[in-house]
């Protein structure tokens, strides 16, 4: 019985020691778990009281970007009494709308954000209360179930305290960030401030630099105006003594016209800044009329063409379209000189002559005082003359007829030994008389334009006639005067 008793003792006693080691690990590891929940939750603590104290750091920055706001809208301000007195009125009320919207927005920011920052608190104070009583609570349980739930209490302390401070912790990310984005937008706005501010600055000093050159150059046109006066009362006195002497030799005098005479002039013609105006002058029954319809492309009979005759036909001045330029060109006949109708010495002043933008002085058998007139009118006014001898094929029959030559022979080669000598005779004899005329008249040799109605005509279609002397110049020198001008 007694070895029985002690063999059965002996088991128990083995049983008990392994259920008291058991117990002695088990109390190890609760306190190892609840040792790792503490150093996790100070952990948490740590993290939050950094993150307290960069929020601190965020709301002192944002202060002082508040401050240094305000400070370069004092130095605004500042710069803006300087300018001028009538402006400073508007540009102080300006300013100081923009520092109460400015101070508004200020206020309303840190209101929001002290609002933020005190819910921010709340939200910590309530979630490390939380933290804490949770904490507390798993402490409580874990010491509750002891042995069964420890692990297991300690493993879902660990997690819950880890999520909400991984979460706490993207809350105060967040919250940072969007400090930093606010504190960025408003470094932005006073840079747009300050840029305005200098653009405003910048454009009073274009606004005054611009002011004293148009100052300087109203200066310099009066003083040009002044000089070109006097310079005009110079000339007006030289025209004036130049004028007596001519009256004592019983020379006409040439009449300056009026303002209010150009004004009526231009239109007359209906003159237009946009169009050249070509003027035909020249006595009565030179051609005019025909030169014309020949520089229009148009034949005599053409349902456009000016009207044309033995007898002068033209009675008032006739404008004339252009058909292949009709918005650039217009062409004018101008009543012939020497009729009943236009006295000799008033034919230029009475027709208006100085208003055009270019003159052809047309003549036929002869170069008269009439032209050189003309002409020494053009030269006063400045205005390009060309002085044209139309009717060139007829003269030209008629010297070979006081050559001998017959029309009705039909030898050809003769013929053209005849016009080959009369053509040459015609033109030197030409540019000889109007060389002589205008070195007589003391004016300075021109250029005279041969040509014929028909030759001009068949040119100006380019049908490429026969018998060309100074078409195709004349027409390439009238349209380049034209051209530069337009």
């Amino acid at each position: 019985m007694g070895s029985g008793s002690s063999r059965q003792s002996e088991p128990d006693l083995n049983w008990n020691e392994r259920e008291r080691r058991e117990a002695e690990e088990r109390k190890k590891k609760a306190e190892e778990v609840a040792r790792c929940a503490e150093e996790a939750a100070d952990r948490a603590t740590c993290q939050a009281a950094e993150q307290r104290r960069k929020e601190c750091d965020a709301q002192l920055a944002a202060e002082r970007a508040t401050q240094d706001a305000r400070k370069a809208a004092e130095r605004i301000r500042r710069l803006k009494e300087e300018a001028e007195e009538a402006e400073a009125r508007a540009r102080e009320e300006a300013e100081a709308s923009a520092r109460r919207q400015a101070e508004d927005r200020a206020r309303e920011e840190a209101e929001t954000r002290a609002r933020e920052e005190a819910k921010a608190r709340a939200r910590e104070e309530a979630e490390t209360r939380a933290r804490e009583e949770a904490e507390a609570r798993a402490r409580e349980e874990a010491e509750a179930r002891a042995r069964e739930e420890e692990a297991q209490a300690r493993h879902e302390a660990e997690t819950r305290a880890r999520e909400e401070a991984e979460a706490h912790a993207r809350e105060q990310e967040a919250r940072a960030e969007k400090i930093l984005q606010e504190m960025e937008e408003q470094r932005r706005r006073q840079e747009a401030e300050a840029a305005a501010a200098r653009e405003e600055e910048a454009r009073r000093q274009r606004a005054t630099e611009e002011e004293t050159r148009r100052a300087r150059q109203a200066q310099e046109e009066a003083e040009q105006e002044a000089h070109e006066a006097a310079e005009a009362a110079r000339k007006a006195q030289a025209e004036r003594e130049e004028i007596e002497r001519q009256l004592r030799r019983g020379i006409q005098p040439v009449v300056v016209p009026t303002l209010e005479e150009i004004r009526l002039a231009k239109a007359k013609v209906q003159y237009d800044d946009a169009v050249f105006h070509f003027a035909v002058a020249g006595i009565a029954g030179s051609g005019k009329s025909s030169l014309i319809n020949a520089l229009r492309g148009l034949n005599n009979n053409d349902p456009n063409a000016a009207p044309t005759g033995v007898n002068e036909t033209t009675l008032e001045i006739s404008r004339y379209v252009d058909t292949a330029h009709p918005q650039q060109f217009a062409w004018y006949d101008i009543p012939g000189s020497g009729t009943l109708r236009t006295p000799d010495w008033q034919y230029f002043n009475s027709q208006g002559l100085y208003v055009f933008d270019c003159i052809l002085v047309l003549f036929n058998d002869r170069f008269t005082t009439i032209d050189l007139a003309i002409l020494a009118n053009c030269r006063r006014f400045q205005i390009p003359t060309f002085i044209v001898r139309s009717k060139s094929d007829q003269h030209i029959l008629n010297l070979m007829m006081d050559m001998g030559y017959d029309p009705e022979e039909e030898n050809t080669d003769r013929r053209a030994q005849f016009y080959k000598v009369a053509r040459q005779r015609y033109i030197s004899g030409t540019r000889r008389s109007v060389k002589r005329n205008l070195a007589e008249a003391n004016l300075s040799d021109q250029r005279v334009y041969i040509v014929s109605k028909k030759t001009l005509l068949g040119t100006v279609k380019d049908q490429g006639p026969k018998g060309i002397i100074d078409e195709v110049e004349l027409l390439t020198d009238l349209y380049n005067v034209a051209y530069h001008k337009l």
